[in-house]
Parts: C-alpha cells; structure tokens; sequence
C-alpha cells in the first residue's frame, strides 16, 4: 500500500502533518505511533506462538495415538 505512494506523496503528508498538529507535538504523535505498532507486533507474534504450540500438541497428540494403534 505504501509503495504506490511514493517519495513526493510522502513528503506531502509529512508537510501536512507537521502543519496541523505543529512541531512540538509531532514527536509525541510519533512516539505513540511506534509504541501502538510494537505492541501490536508483539501481540501478533504472542498469538501465532500460541497457535503453533496448539498444531504441535495436536500432532503429537495424533503421533502418539498412531503409534499405540501399532504396537
């Protein structure tokens, strides 16, 4: 989505920014941005964790049940 953007485009809505909401409070809206962003990447990578230990207990769970079938 960012790509279609470009240089010039993003040059814009950076001069845009920085006139509504002013040089002081830029960087605050910057560092809130960043913050939301890690948090949320963290979350993401908390929740696909979570389902790759389910898939795996589930194979195993399956593995094992295999196995005893054979014996």
């Amino acid at each position: 989505m960012l790509s279609s953007i470009g240089i010039p485009g993003l040059i814009l809505i950076l001069v845009i920014a920085l006139v509504i909401f002013g040089p002081k409070k830029l960087p605050e809206i910057g560092k809130a941005t960043g913050e939301t962003l890690r948090e949320f990447k963290k979350s993401a990578r908390d929740l696909t964790g979570d389902a790759k230990d389910d898939v795996t207990e589930a194979k195993d769970i399956i593995d094992d049940k295999g196995s005893n079938e054979k014996k």
